[in-house]
């Protein structure tokens, strides 16, 4: 009987010896287990091991905007007039008192 306490307590300390010392990072990882029975034989009740279902982002949103419309405006254009002959432009080539700018109008529906 005290062969038997004297070889428990003798792997007790063997157990606690070399478990105890593994440092890490300035923590302490001891890891153990008792196993009762043979070793094939678990505890199937328990299951498999569990792994954790893998973690998958979901593709991000793209919002494709719709490109800019650029309305381009009609060019303004513009006759020229000469007041002191009272023609306009192309008919007289020189104005000697300066061109004055003139908005044309368009012709009258009836007018071609």
């Amino acid at each position: 009987m005290k062969k038997i306490m004297l070889l428990m307590l003798i792997l007790v300390v063997l157990v606690l010896v070399i478990s105890v010392p593994v440092f890490a990072g300035g923590h302490v990882y001891v890891r153990g287990g008792v196993l009762i029975g043979p070793g094939w034989w678990g505890p199937w009740w328990w299951g498999g091991p569990y792994y954790p279902y893998p973690y998958y982002a979901s593709p991000p949103v793209v919002i494709q905007q719709q490109p800019p419309v650029y309305q381009q405006q009609a060019a303004q254009y513009y006759w020229y007039f000469c007041p002191e002959s009272r023609i306009y432009y192309p008919y007289v080539k020189q104005c000697p008192g300066g061109w004055q700018k003139v908005v044309p109008t368009p012709p009258a529906p009836g007018n071609p």
